[in-house]
């Protein structure tokens, strides 16, 4: 494309952002679109977070994609929050609205809609989810209003795993996330389940380590899903592979974050012809 004038911009902060795949995936879409817009990483230092966000809303800045660690630090800077967003506690989209951004949530509308493209439900499933961090609470929200039947919570410590049990039983009204100690995954009740691998073990330099080990557990598994997409195969991936099941990586979920928020910055329709030509630039770097 050609710079001007004219060309507005988007863009991301976080830190670190030197590994960010977000402009393959904004830039790609501004083409088929034939927008003037142009998408380039910002890195934040500590502690400037909400100067970071006044300068964008100053410069005009069109919308922007929020990385760690700021998804929940951002929040107070925001004129308002969605109630995705909000009931999350946690942003990594900023749409300009009048007198600053609204800060929206598309890392778990992107998640489903990566798992639908697929062809995986979530109603009415039995879920193992794997830790009970920032992206595991989310996951476990998404899968509780999206209107699973059960979801059994695992993480190394139980009173985290409880923490985030209530807090989601809580907002959606019923008693549907099940915490458990990680251990104890062999006191599961009898069944297929779609397993969601939502820790950080499976990244480089613990990228042969898998959070459950015993490939006895993996025979319950009907489906599994990693949200880490660096490796291409994670060992989660390739234990409920070798157990004859289906599993799949996160770089849908990435990509489908990243066209949600070029919709709501843009105003379009993101098809699935242009969303497949965006996957298939993104899955050049690890294929």
């Amino acid at each position: 494309m050609e710079i001007d004038g004219k060309t507005r911009t988007c863009g991301l902060i976080g830190n670190p952002v030197e590994h960010t795949l977000s402009p393959i995936i904004h830039n790609t879409l501004a083409e088929r679109f034939s927008h003037n817009l142009v998408y380039v990483p910002f890195l934040v230092e500590s502690g400037k977070i909400g100067d970071a966000v006044k300068g964008a809303e100053a410069l005009g800045i069109l919308g922007l994609n929020v990385t760690v660690p700021y998804k929940s630090e951002v929040i107070p800077w925001l004129k308002e929050v969605d109630p995705l967003a909000e009931a999350i506690g946690a942003v990594n989209t900023l749409v300009s609205v009048q007198g600053g951004f609204k800060g929206c949530n598309t890392d778990m509308t992107g998640l489903y809609r990566a798992m639908e493209s697929e062809g995986i439900r979530i109603e009415g499933e039995e879920i193992i989810l794997l830790g009970a961090g920032g992206a595991s609470r989310a996951v476990a929200y998404l899968c509780a209003v999206k209107g699973a039947k059960r979801i059994y919570l695992l993480n190394r410590t139980l009173d985290k795993a409880q923490k985030v049990a209530g807090e989601v039983n809580g907002r959606t009204g019923r008693e549907v996330v099940m915490p458990m100690r990680l251990e104890e995954y062999g006191k599961l009740p009898e069944g297929k389940y779609l397993a969601i691998q939502g820790t950080s073990v499976g990244l480089a330099p613990h990228a042969d380590e898998a959070v459950i080990e015993d490939k006895a557990f993996y025979g319950n598994i009907h489906t599994g899903f990693d949200l880490i997409y660096s490796p291409w195969e994670t060992k989660f991936m390739r234990l409920v592979r070798e157990s004859g099941a289906e599993a799949y990586n996160g770089l849908k979920m990435l990509l489908y974050q990243g066209v949600i928020a070029y919709e709501l910055w843009n105003g379009v329709q993101v098809s699935g012809e242009d969303a497949k030509e965006v996957y298939e630039k993104l899955k050049r770097y690890f294929v």
